[in-house]
């Protein structure tokens, strides 16, 4: 049996209710800490970035992750699970490795992402495996009733990180949200917005914090309309 192979029994087995085998998530000071230092450049993450990802293993390694995140890691449109295909692998090794250290509350995915089950190098193949995949437009939408104060909100707060058509910046970690299920951005909007989401970039939290729930939920369904790009 290879070491991946090995891998995935063993997070099926953490992850099996009442195995009691699982570690509890760690906890690291995130938001709420004075000195937060959003996307710190510790070891493992340094480990996984300039690894060399293979997506061959990476698919491989992903089938545990699929009861949540679904076949080629489509999400749920009830938004709670994201879509995951086509975003950034610096954006995925950011969030799994902060998910590892306690910077991003998990617990459900943490027997999944255990420094005892997977690697920074089984880190890097899954970002890369699923940074490939095709994201089709079928994606989870708003009711459409408040576009236009979802594309001005959006325009003014929210095109300088993550762009003009919501394809995100690998380079500086900031995540594509095209695509992406309307139900997912408006709970993570709000949980950004509110603190809830310890590992959240300081300068997002400063530009929603003024939003009402009625306009994060006209930008999150604005944002879910975008046009993707072709394959």
């Amino acid at each position: 049996m290879n070491r991946l192979s090995l891998a995935l029994l063993v997070s099926l087995a953490l992850w099996c209710p009442g195995s009691g085998a699982a570690d509890p998530q760690p906890r690291e000071e995130g938001v709420e800490a004075p000195d937060y230092i959003w996307n710190e450049m510790y070891a493992e993450k340094l480990q996984a970035l300039r690894a060399q990802g293979d997506p061959l293993r990476g698919e491989i390694a992903f089938e545990v992750c699929q009861g949540c995140h679904r076949a080629r890691a489509l999400g749920r449109i009830d938004g709670s699970y994201p879509r995951l295909a086509g975003q950034h692998a610096t954006v995925l090794i950011k969030q799994m490795t902060d998910v590892r250290a306690g910077r991003r509350d998990n617990p459900r995915m943490y027997p999944f992402a255990d420094k005892h089950v997977i690697g920074p190098q089984d880190i890097a193949d899954i970002a890369t495996y699923l940074e490939r995949l095709p994201v089709p437009p079928n994606n989870g939408k708003g009711d459409g009733t408040q576009l236009a104060r979802g594309q001005s909100a959006y325009e003014q707060d929210c095109a300088d990180c993550h762009g003009a058509r919501g394809e995100g910046d690998a380079a500086r970690f900031y995540p594509r949200v095209s695509g992406q299920h309307y139900l997912y951005l408006l709970r993570e909007s709000i949980d950004i917005r509110d603190g809830a989401r310890r590992n959240a970039n300081p300068k997002m939290r400063r530009a929603i914090r003024g939003y009402t729930d009625e306009d994060v939920r006209a930008v999150s369904d604005y944002m879910s309309r975008f046009a993707l790009p072709p394959p």
